[in-house]
């Protein structure tokens, strides 16, 4: 059925019309219609450079038929060549048309990302953050795919920002694939640029795990924003009383849709608003989402019942978020206790983000028709953000930033966002919260059976508890504050994968995802490819991680927030993680410029892995592993985080070749009357 993708783009897709071929299918969610600035030769070069993919005999029909997408819809993705002889998903890896098992794998992940049940906007190419792109356009998904099943395990495919650039010669231990997104001259980083290349054809924002194709749907987000939510009910409210604590927070996408079913499992009353009624119906449907409503007046009084009732839910406010913080800031009770907000602000005025006051359709015509207009309505509506979670912090609520660019973009609305200059009056939840926990080497480690066999999935959640167990034995001897803070970690993810299963997590492949230290991924690995090797597990796993990590994002208004001596804005962790990878033995590598933070505010990268129970597999995930985490540790040492000077000097005494540079420490005395 899938043997097609060997063939590329073949002549069955010229036989629809125009009319036909830009027929928008009303099944799935659509992106809005991009207003990139561009002047008719921008216009022109954007068809020229789409129709490269093409034999020039077929330039006629399509040089129109692309204007005119790009007219319509303001990027030209080649809806023509949308597949559809066959269901987008991830299949079994053996069905996979490829001569070499690892370039399988890579199929398998894309075709995951493009996933109606996975991806946001589906047949945009976009998997998550209103702008996450797996590709540019069909043409390319079609010839990354054809280049996949002709390659050999010598060879490596290059990616440039959604474009395949080809084979290229290498050897077996080099990455089968190399990609790059948004990789622009740092002083061309603006959104203004970012809107004219994507248009172009050029260049695209990956977002983090869209881009490099390890998306595993929301559950990549479901482990990390329960720790998130556990960890601020201890820090904030002194407590580890989960019940009848109340978080609101808005978002149900392709990331924050995760956040109903964290905080369900986290144990409090989870109160998410959300814009996209489609959004929000397809949470609630998948069981992410247990109640909806779009009453305010009701969502208020669900709210008292559940918290009187100590009862874990999540209520879905089909609404604007700006709205629902005004009302709950008009009760004269503290009802909230944590707040925050997942909305896409590093797209905030191209659907990431909507204002208050209008419909959810008045606002994309309005986005679409005047965007100039849309932005200052944007605009207006952080300001009244900010002004309502303002009068809640004032109650007692606690607030902190998702990392997804809230308060840099309220800021620039003009919103009182300061304490100080350049210092936010609200923490970012990496920099107060998970900030100690990523400098402890524990990060969101994946995996996904490419069998496609749920057992197999739940032979995998053995092992890993397993695991957890013996790392939790050898450490419980120890009194040390800082090794006590890894024995929390320890237990909160021996609860979360002793229950994962009965949460219903999986959304697309059999994928799991677990926050570990680099003992807890290296043994994990190692034991996973031996049960391959025994035949216990059914076929190869593929490893991978989220960006958002301890070494793999420079953010320094999220993952290196936490950062205090001002190599917070340096994106050499970034990088280098992604050139270590991939020499110590990754299937593929991803660099990526943005992430949840946007276009130019961040550097961040990943990987893939696959476990084939070979004994030359566990020796590249034993050594790759080791490098993707502690080379984070080691930089978060340096800046002088004490968790990671103890981690990393841990590290030492059990690897005898790692030899890392540690701080002094400094007298601030020393320094008090230098200036």
């Amino acid at each position: 059925m899938i043997s097609e993708l060997a063939l590329g783009i073949t002549d069955k897709y010229y036989a629809l019309s125009t009319a036909e071929a830009l027929a928008i299918d009303p099944s799935v969610p659509h992106a809005p219609k991009r207003t990139p600035a561009l002047t008719d030769a921008d216009r022109k070069q954007a068809v020229r450079n789409a129709l490269r993919y093409f034999p020039a005999e077929r330039h006629a029909l399509l040089a129109k038929e692309f204007a005119l997408e790009l007219a319509t819809f303001g990027h030209i993705y080649m809806y023509r060549f949308r597949p559809t002889s066959y269901e987008m998903k991830a299949y079994p890896i053996t069905s996979y048309p490829a001569k070499c098992v690892q370039a399988a794998g890579i199929m398998l992940q894309i075709q995951n990302n493009l996933d109606k049940s996975v991806a946001q906007f589906p047949h945009e190419l976009i998997t998550y953050g209103g702008n996450g792109s797996v590709f540019n356009n069909w043409a390319q998904y079609h010839l990354t795919m054809k280049y996949l099943s002709q390659m050999s395990d010598e060879q490596t495919l290059v990616m440039y920002s959604g474009h395949p650039h080809g084979l290229f010669p290498s050897n077996k231990d080099a990455p089968r694939a190399i990609v790059t997104n948004g990789m622009v001259i740092p002083n061309y980083s603006s959104r203004a640029d970012y809107d004219k290349m994507y248009a172009l054809g050029n260049s695209q924002y990956g977002q983090m795990t869209a881009g490099s194709y390890c998306y595993i749907g929301p559950q990549g987000i479901v482990h990390g924003t329960t720790i998130t939510v556990m960890n601020a009910v201890r820090k904030y409210l002194e407590t580890d009383e989960m019940a009848g604590k109340v978080f609101v927070t808005a978002g149900l996408g392709g990331m924050s849709g995760a956040q109903p079913k964290a905080g369900v499992i986290a144990g409090v009353i989870c109160v998410v608003a959300e814009v996209d009624e489609s959004a929000l119906n397809k949470r609630f449907n998948q069981g992410w989402l247990l109640e909806k409503e779009s009453n305010l007046d009701k969502v208020v009084a669900r709210i008292k019942e559940a918290k009187k009732a100590k009862i874990a839910t999540s209520i879905g406010y089909h609404g604007n978020i700006v709205d629902l913080w005004e009302r709950l800031a008009e009760e004269p009770e503290h009802l909230i206790d944590l707040g925050s907000d997942q909305t896409s602000l590093h797209n905030p005025f191209g659907g990431g983000y909507y204002p208050a006051s209008m419909s959810f359709e008045d606002a994309k015509t309005l986005m679409e028709s005047d965007p100039e207009a849309f932005k200052i309505a944007v605009q207006k509506t952080l300001i009244r953000h900010i002004t309502a979670v303002d009068k809640l912090t004032a109650k007692g609520m606690r607030f902190w930033d998702y990392g997804n660019a809230f308060l840099l973009e309220a800021g620039r609305a003009g919103a009182q966002v300061f304490a100080e200059p350049g210092v936010f009056k609200y923490p970012s939840y990496v920099q107060d919260i998970m900030g100690d926990i990523f400098s402890l080497g524990f990060g969101p480690f994946r995996w996904i059976c490419t069998s496609g066999e749920h057992e197999d999935l739940l032979k995998t959640d053995i092992i890993a508890k397993r695991v957890i167990e013996d790392l939790m034995s050898e450490n419980s001897v120890s009194t040390d504050p800082f090794d006590l803070k890894s024995q929390q970690q320890y237990q909160d993810n021996h609860l979360w994968i002793s229950k994962c299963d009965d949460h219903k997590l999986v959304v697309g492949s059999e994928a799991r995802i677990l926050y570990c230290n680099a003992e807890g991924r290296s043994r994990i690995a190692v034991q996973l490819n031996e049960a391959i090797g025994r035949g216990d597990i059914k076929g190869p796993i593929m490893l991978s991680r989220d960006h958002h990590d301890v070494s793999g994002t420079d953010s320094p208004w999220r993952e290196t927030s936490n950062i205090t001596d001002g190599s917070q804005f340096c994106a050499d962790m970034a990088v280098h993680n992604a050139i270590g990878d991939s020499f110590r033995g990754a299937t593929s590598v991803s660099l990526h410029n943005g992430g949840g933070t946007g276009w130019g505010e961040a550097m961040n990268g990943g990987f893939l892995l696959l476990l084939d129970g070979s004994a030359d597999a566990g020796r590249r995930a034993k050594s790759m592993l080791h490098w993707d985490v502690n080379n984070g540790v080691a930089r978060r040492s340096w800046s002088g985080n004490a968790y990671a000077k103890h981690q990393i000097q841990h590290a030492q005494k059990i690897e005898p070749k790692l030899t890392v540079t540690l701080p002094q420490a400094v007298s601030e005395d020393l320094l008090a009357d230098l200036f």
